[in-house]
């Protein structure tokens, strides 16, 4: 894929994509032509190292719907996860800054890659790796998970645990021109107690930052009775973005048991933004307050189904990955229990109205094993999912939509260890990959049965495929000052 066009047309474009000065501005880029993706082989049983993958999304590519390129890493079991950026539009006025190299966490061996996608952005290739005693010793932390680039021109990552498996929310700040580990962006002894993702807001001063797990609890699959033991986060953390001390811990309680993926409105100026929680299903808004503090309310709320043939009596639909689009009017997730994706209209920020939904597999499909014996929503369970003769195992997770904000993509694995727990299937053939196409005026989401990675086909094995990213830049990635 080409780099979006710089804003004077006069200038020539990087292979690389420099950033880019306004959400607005990265919503007329031109449409995605590559995706990279990390394939993880952790929990498959096939002795294999995870590696990054290049998808070719072109329609008029002869190899569009395929992987035209593998970057193998050098050790396994690492658990490839999320990825981010060593230059994103926070540090859009440093001419210097090219967007030419990913970073790649390692959640379980907590081993850091660069990934050079600039040289050429069709076949990446590594550029350096960052080993685990780096992060051990210097930082006192494990497990990163979610990777951003700051306008200051260095690159932090959010981490999850200490080197033993407890939870523990610390930030690890890379240099980013030698990607040698600094130190910790917090302050010694102000780590709090879980970690997960986290996203900055510098004209409010705040970054917001999440909360998943103990390492040591959730490595090999999810057991209810480490929530009631405390093993599992329910709070917002506010930090102050200047001074890196801790603000405020907002408690969201039981009905926000483990906030996940939390996402600013792209707006610069906003101060709000929405949180998906995993264990009960639900969305809060947070957003700050008369007083120049910050709270959260509850906006929408998924009703677990009254099931049969499963582990517990209910089913949550277990709310995943979220994103918002580039205008901040439509809010996506991804119910990865249930098998939806759900897309809503946040015009009225604090009254989210469902205008999009299609179901892409999922535990409760109608063929399946377990019956829903009470739905409060009434909805029939689904047909199975099937797209060119296949049909599609596991259910929708990760998101990316495209910068106009007309297709949105998905795969369908969590994390190597739920997956086996949840969607041995998966696990035996594969993740895929599929496209969502969305209606932006009135809002509405419809499968592309024409589009299909299926990852059940590589080269050494069914892999399960994760986070999306696109060379120019995304809404999941790109923060604005």
């Amino acid at each position: 894929m080409e780099s979006l066009q710089s804003e004077d047309p006069k200038l020539p474009r990087s292979s690389a994509g420099p950033p880019h000065s306004s959400n607005l501005f990265l919503l007329q880029g031109p449409r995605e032509e590559i995706l990279y993706l990390p394939c993880i082989y952790r929990n498959t049983g096939i002795l294999k190292p995870d590696y990054l993958a290049t998808v070719d999304v072109d329609p008029k590519s002869p190899t569009y719907c395929q992987v035209i390129h593998r970057l193998p890493m050098p050790n396994l079991r690492d658990e490839l996860h999320h990825s981010g950026w060593n230059a994103c539009s926070s540090c859009f006025d440093d001419a210097s800054k090219k967007r030419n190299f990913l970073i790649l966490p390692s959640l379980i061996s907590s081993r850091i890659y660069v990934v050079d996608v600039g040289t050429n952005p069709r076949a990446p290739k590594i550029h350096k790796m960052v080993e685990p005693i780096e992060l051990y010793w210097k930082c006192g932390l494990a497990n990163p998970h979610t990777s951003h680039c700051l306008g200051s021109g260095q690159i932090m990552i959010s981490c999850m645990g200490d080197p033993s498996g407890n939870g523990k929310g610390g930030f690890v700040l890379l240099d980013g021109e030698t990607f040698e580990v600094i130190g910790n962006w917090e302050h010694q002894g102000e780590a709090v107690p879980f970690g997960y993702d986290f996203w900055y807001q510098p004209r409010h001063n705040v970054m917001i930052s999440t909360e998943w797990g103990a390492p040591k609890a959730l490595v090999n699959g999810f057991n209810p009775a480490h929530v009631q033991e405390g093993l599992y986060g329910s709070a917002l953390n506010i930090w102050d973005w200047t001074t890196h001390k801790k603000l405020q811990r907002l408690d969201l309680g039981e009905e926000g048991a483990i906030p996940l993926e939390v996402r600013f409105l792209h707006d610069p100026s906003a101060a709000e933004g929405y949180v998906g929680c995993a264990l009960n299903s639900t969305v809060f808004r947070f957003y700050k307050t008369a007083e120049g503090d910050w709270a959260a309310e509850k906006v929408i709320s998924i009703p677990s189904k009254k099931v049969e043939g499963w582990m517990l009596p209910e089913m949550p639909s277990l709310i995943t990955d979220i994103l918002i689009s580039l205008d901040d009017r439509y809010l996506y997730f991804s119910n990865w229990l249930h098998g939806d994706i759900r897309q809503y209209d946040i015009t009225d920020r604090r009254n989210p109205r469902l205008v999009g939904q299609v179901f892409l597999g999922g535990s409760i499909v109608r063929d399946g094993p377990i019956r829903v014996l009470e739905d409060p929503e009434n909805q029939q369970q689904p047909r199975p999912c099937i797209i060119k003769g296949k049909r599609i195992p596991g259910s929708p997770q990760m998101l990316q939509l495209s910068l106009d904000g007309r297709r949105l993509y998905v795969t369908t694995s969590l994390y190597s260890g739920w997956d086996k727990q949840f969607y041995p299937d998966m696990i035996r053939e594969g993740s895929v990959m599929m496209q969502i196409d969305v209606d932006t005026v009135d809002g509405g989401l419809t499968l592309n049965e024409d589009f299909l990675v299926d990852f059940g086909k590589e080269p050494d094995g069914p892999v399960l495929a994760h986070e999306l990213r696109y060379p120019g830049g995304d809404c999941t990635s790109d923060i604005w000052l």
